[in-house]
């Protein structure tokens, strides 16, 4: 599950570039990875070289510093080379690199690719950390954290799309993400404690059961609020206190299942 519709664009004079210096910092890894996408792009069939050729605009235009302010490496990384149209219904997929969300079926979407990225930096994830994610939706932000954590735990409320995107993930090869469909409010406490938590869908609050599931000075990215009035948060647990930080107006859907009835 996932957002319907564009967050604003964010301030770039708030963004991490503060100097000639940090700018000069992040811009060699990206110079580097545009190289090798570039060479790869060459050397691929027509259809994979336009897909190729998207991704990398699509990174370049719509994520880097210059741009949006997404600077992790790993992160631009993760994004330029997972392949968002394989996660995108077929008769969508030359939409697969646009700047906003697509359909996915069951009133449900593949986020817009800045989300997606934005909320894995604000994540910070680690090469050993245990993720959970809250509505697998398609697949593709599991995808991304794939290649930048140990494991990845999935939770989708809606069945068709849970078994679709396990599939979808299996059949390109990322053996570590576990899906399973269930009520995402609830978590997946037989797999906790979890380093990081993940959440594309809104509840009204921020679910107990992640919170308890969530090991000491782990982090947590989750839309809260009514429809009209959320906001993405990054939370950190601290002892008895979770560390609070709204980090962007957002428009995410509902959370469903229990939270519904709360």
């Amino acid at each position: 599950m996932s957002e319907n519709t564009h967050p604003p664009a964010p301030n770039l004079a708030a963004t991490p570039w503060q100097s000639p210096q940090q700018r000069r910092r992040f811009a060699a890894p990206w110079r580097t990875l545009l190289s090798a996408l570039l060479f790869a792009t060459n050397a691929a069939g027509t259809d994979d070289m336009d897909y190729n050729r998207a991704r990398t605009r699509m990174v370049a235009e719509q994520l880097s510093a210059s741009t949006r302010g997404i600077s992790n490496p790993a992160v631009l990384q993760a994004m330029a080379t997972v392949p968002r149209h394989e996660f995108v219904p077929a008769n969508l997929r030359h939409y697969a690199y646009d700047d906003r969300p697509l359909p996915i079926g069951y009133a449900q979407t593949i986020s817009q690719p800045y989300v997606v990225a934005f909320m894995t930096e604000k994540l910070e994830p680690q090469a050993n950390d245990r993720v959970l994610e809250i509505g697998t939706g398609s697949g593709y932000q599991a995808a991304i954290l794939a290649g930048l954590v140990r494991a990845v735990y999935s939770i989708e409320i809606v069945e068709p799309l849970a078994v679709r995107a396990q599939a979808d993930l299996a059949r390109l090869g990322y053996g570590n993400v576990s899906v399973r469909h269930g009520d995402g409010y609830l978590g997946w406490p037989e797999a906790a404690p979890f380093d990081a938590i993940i959440v594309t869908c809104a509840p009204d609050h921020v679910p107990k059961p992640l919170i308890d599931q969530l090991r000491e000075g782990g982090r947590m990215v989750i839309p809260v609020g009514e429809l009209d009035d959320q906001n993405l948060y990054l939370l950190r647990k601290r002892g008895k206190t979770l560390q609070r930080e709204a980090i962007l107006p957002v428009r995410f859907v509902p959370m469903t299942g229990t939270a519904s009835r709360r």
